[in-house]
């Protein structure tokens, strides 16, 4: 077998699925869901009885954990709705650049360096704000980063 004939694998992904199948009837508020493609956390969710020519059906009402964009959602309490793979960490900061990027200490002690301080359209948001305060201050920062999906945030800080 010459070297063109072998398979070149340049993708570090492992093709697993970004949601998992669960009953709508089952999903419970403060859980996560899919709403219109978007990982949403279910802030509202009510359930009407079978009707006379129906099945019960759940009303979800969630906040995308990214932008915070509310979505509504009716589906048969029978079906199944995707929930995300929702993983939460925390990294220690190291740097703050210009340009809001921010360089992490991960677990192994690699650094992280493809995430930006939390922003919104007026710029950086509170959250980051108070992360760029504290940093300032010389105090160490520890970030909470939530991940789904392929995307990631900084949702919360706290300087120890």
């Amino acid at each position: 077998m010459s070297s063109e004939d072998e398979p070149t694998f340049e993708q570090a992904d492992a093709g697993a699925s970004h949601t998992a199948p669960q009953q709508a009837g089952t999903l419970r508020k403060g859980g996560f869901v899919m709403l219109k493609s978007k990982p949403c956390k279910i802030v509202d969710i009510s359930t009407s009885k079978t009707g006379k020519h129906g099945h019960a059906k759940a009303n979800i009402t969630g906040l995308d954990i990214f932008t915070g964009r509310k979505y509504e959602d009716i589906c048969p309490t029978s079906h199944n709705m995707e929930v995300p793979n929702v993983v939460r960490a925390e990294y220690q900061l190291l740097n703050i650049e210009e340009s809001g990027a921010v360089s992490l200490l991960t677990d192994d002690g690699t650094t992280k360096d493809d995430m930006d301080l939390p922003k919104n359209e007026n710029g950086v948001d509170e959250i980051g704000q108070q992360i760029q305060n504290d940093f300032n201050d010389g105090k160490t920062v520890i970030v909470t980063v939530i991940k789904a999906c392929d995307q990631e945030k900084i949702i919360s800080a706290k300087a120890v």
